[in-house]
């Protein structure tokens, strides 16, 4: 599983990277909120643990983008700011949870592992947006009402976007859930399955449900 760890301190963050690793987690650790922005936008997260006083921004500004843009990973934040209303603030902004600095790695590992085990158990069954409606556990789909063929591939496309509506996602992030080889992000595959998508979803809509947003991605708004 993925953990982002967005953490300027060096010694802490280094600590964090280390520990983590080795309990088998896949770690990426960095120290600015524009790296943490590159991150975020590229791949998937099991969590996200947060430092809120980084060198260009803060921490909390950071998240509530996060959280505008769709992006619903969990957050634990880490910080010396351990008032009551602090933490308030940042359960307020859209954390998850809140351990304050100092802290012991032991609580810190078993509060990761319970908000990996916390996300792995609210996927939905059903999801609907716009007269869409995917059925996870029947792996059908229906638009208006009427039953929609999908092929294996795009099915597995829909439902990313499905899971992430309104978020922006990267033509490497949908290649990466949808293919196995880097090949596949350098030809024009994803174009050709995303026009399947369109015609059976947004043929003659006055608002299209999937967006292109030129040099980055698509969106299901």
């Amino acid at each position: 599983m993925k953990i982002l760890i967005v953490e300027d301190q060096a010694r802490l963050g280094q600590f964090l990277e280390k520990s983590l690793t080795e309990c088998s987690y896949t770690v990426t650790w960095v120290r600015s909120c524009r790296a943490a922005m590159d991150a975020i936008a590229e791949t998937d997260f099991a969590a996200i643990l947060l430092d809120l006083g980084l060198p260009d921004g803060d921490g909390l500004d950071l998240l509530h983008k996060w959280r505008k843009a769709g992006f619903n990973e969990p957050v634990l934040i880490l910080s010396a700011r351990d008032s009551v209303e602090n933490r308030i603030k940042g359960l307020d902004f859209g954390a998850d949870d809140y351990l304050p600095k100092p802290f012991s790695f032991e609580e810190l590992r078993a509060r990761v592992r319970s908000l990996v085990r916390r996300q792995s158990s609210v996927k939905l069954a059903v999801l609907e947006h716009r007269g869409i409606r995917l059925d996870l556990s029947s792996h059908t789909v229906s638009f208006l009402d009427q039953p929609v063929e999908l092929t294996k591939r795009e099915y597995a496309l829909l439902e990313i976007f499905m899971l992430n509506i309104g978020r922006i996602l990267t033509r490497t992030l949908i290649s990466e859930k949808i293919w196995s080889s880097q090949y596949d992000v350098d030809t024009n595959l994803l174009d050709v399955y995303m026009s399947r998508l369109r015609a059976k979803f947004d043929k003659g809509a006055e608002d299209p449900m999937f967006k292109t947003v030129r040099g980055i991605g698509y969106q299901l708004a």
